[in-house]
């Protein structure tokens, strides 16, 4: 089986059905551990205190907002080349999720941000672009809701998304476009002066597989939810026209 094969319903449905159970277990048990050890058992940072275990939820949040826009990206690729509905539904269905982490990813930033800056909010790159990011989210949802056609929503959504992609690199980079800014660098990185200690390091690690996971079985549930209603339309179309 190739994988356009998958972008059948039936058989994605059957697909993501056998999945989804060892996907939810796995998203369970790496977000119980990762966030019982970082909250619970690692010690307050130099220069941080306390606030540093906000980095848990923080960093694997903002790191899933970026990406499943960037997923979104590349399912409404899929679309516009071979207008497999599969790939739009999984793009509308992945939108509240990623809207949903960028909250979550904006507020516990702001809650970070004001016992280390001494403010809830600065207009620093990182930050803005973010909001941006969260906005195009919102902008996007609303395109869904609006647009009545399904075509017709894709299409429109899916040319918002290639756009708001622009905003989503730019929220991964900005500390390396401009130098000011209150946002400091990267938390995970390959070189090991400005890598984190292991002690915060490896929780860390553990939480963002467990955000991962849990990403990909809500993403996967919704479009599952987004097959079946789009059945249910079909058959009710065809039904008022029996």
């Amino acid at each position: 089986m190739t994988f356009w094969d998958h972008a059948n319903p039936t058989a994605f449905m059957r697909l993501s059905g056998a999945v989804l159970p060892w996907v939810s277990g796995a998203a369970g048990i790496c977000l119980c551990t990762g966030l019982t050890w970082g909250l619970m058992l690692t010690p307050p940072a130099q220069g941080f205190g306390a606030s540093v275990k906000v980095i848990y939820v923080h960093v694997p949040a903002a790191m899933m907002a970026i990406n499943l826009w960037l997923m979104m990206v590349l399912a409404s690729g899929l679309w516009f080349v071979r207008r497999h509905h599969v790939s739009a539904l999984a793009a509308k269905a992945a939108a509240p999720v990623g809207l949903t982490m960028t909250l979550i990813a904006l507020v516990t930033g702001a809650l970070w941000g004001e016992p280390v800056w001494g403010t809830w909010w600065a207009w620093d790159p990182r930050l803005t672009a973010f909001l941006i990011l969260f906005l195009s989210y919102l902008g996007y949802v609303a395109l869904w809701r609006a647009v009545p056609h399904t075509e017709a929503a894709a299409d429109l959504a899916a040319l918002l998304c290639l756009v708001g992609s622009v905003f989503a690199l730019v929220s991964r980079y900005a500390v390396l476009f401009w130098a000011q800014g209150l946002h400091q660098g990267a938390t995970l990185s390959l070189d090991r002066a400005e890598h984190i200690a292991n002690v915060y390091w490896v929780p860390l690690v553990v939480t963002i597989a467990g955000f991962v996971a849990l990403s990909v079985a809500l993403v996967l549930a919704r479009t599952r939810t987004e097959i079946r209603r789009r059945r249910i339309d079909f058959l009710q179309e065809r039904a008022r026209r029996a």
